[in-house]
């Protein structure tokens, strides 16, 4: 955008001579203006000012403006044009999710799977400038969708989630490390590891704590999230009469979790309900800020010229009314 700023600002309190101008105008022209007396009033209404008469006044307004606008020249007026130019550093992030079967317990509505789903969509769409990919385990690992900046895509991938797929079971090393491969080569200012499970690593073909050290190889940062509540959630069980719930025990490795972030300065979260696992994506989401830097400059350009030019247009309008059109002598 553009706006007006002036050089030297001090010179704009000579504008408040102008009214002192104006009525040093009126005041001598009260004293040299001729004064006729008539004995009958109808011979001084049927007198009409001429157009002589009716332009003189403008010649002392002429000059009044020449003046005001030299002052304002005079200050230096400058346009200034502001722009800002972003440099935005992205941040590649990973989301490796459980979709084991333990993942449609419903102690979270209506099941831990649909409402982790749920809350990572949010996070997604929240994430404008980076990209992310999903990766599924379960009893083994597999990418859903590779790291991608198109946001439609990755949300519509997630949404096709769902367990039964592979192998049942939790690889959570598995699952560490094909988020590792897709983006360990990564040049992103931060790379990122967001991996939810609900249950003890008890499948797969790569330790844990292994892939943790290799994610602390390439700098890559794991926040994990123990998702269920404590004690017994309900488990849904088809029967010959229906769904029934069966009441199961809430059993996640907490301290091979916390060990796995710590090792990478990452950091371990519980969530015993969708709100708190909502809260944790948010607390996620702040501490992996994506940075912008904004390069601001600025323009000035002289605009006296048009000042001046009003100034000379004016100074030659009431020169030439007064020597030409008034032939008032200098």
């Amino acid at each position: 955008m553009s706006d007006i700023i002036f050089l030297h600002p001090n010179f704009l309190w000579a504008l408040l001579i102008l009214p002192l101008l104006a009525a040093w105008y009126i005041l001598k022209d009260k004293e040299t203006k001729p004064t006729l007396h008539f004995s009958h009033a109808e011979f001084s209404e049927q007198r009409r000012k001429t157009l002589k008469q009716r332009l003189h006044p403008v010649l002392p307004v002429l000059r009044i403006l020449t003046v005001g606008f030299l002052i304002v020249a005079m200050a230096r007026p400058q346009s200034s044009k502001k722009n800002d130019e972003q440099t935005i550093h992205g941040i590649d992030i990973v989301i490796a999710m459980d979709v084991s079967g333990s993942m449609i317990t419903e102690d979270f509505s209506p099941n831990r799977l649909e409402a982790a789903k749920q809350v990572a969509a949010d996070f997604i769409s929240a994430r404008k400038n980076d990209r992310i990919a999903l990766v599924a385990f379960s009893g083994e690992a597999y990418t859903q969708c590779p790291l991608t900046i198109d946001k439609s895509i990755l949300l519509r991938k997630l949404k096709e989630l769902k367990n039964g797929i592979i192998l049942d079971g939790t690889a959570i090393g598995d699952g560490l490390a094909v988020g590792i491969n897709r983006i360990k080569n990564s040049e992103a200012k931060s790379k990122v590891i967001i991996l939810l499970t609900d249950g003890v690593n008890n499948q797969g073909n790569i330790d844990p704590l292994t892939a943790a050290e290799t994610a602390k190889l390439f700098d890559i940062r794991m926040y994990s999230i123990g998702v269920g509540t404590r004690g017994t959630a309900p488990y849904p069980v088809q029967t010959a009469f229906g769904k029934q719930y069966i009441n199961v025990p809430v059993e996640i490795d907490e301290k091979l979790l916390t060990e796995m972030s710590d090792l990478t300065g990452g950091k371990y979260f519980r969530a015993t309900n969708k709100n708190k696992l909502k809260g944790i994506f948010d607390e996620i989401d702040k501490l992996e800020k994506t940075k912008i830097e904004v390069l601001s400059f600025e323009q000035h350009s002289e605009e006296y010229f048009l000042w001046v030019l009003l100034a000379l247009i004016c100074l030659c309008l009431e020169m030439t009314g007064r020597y030409v059109y008034f032939k008032t002598l200098p």
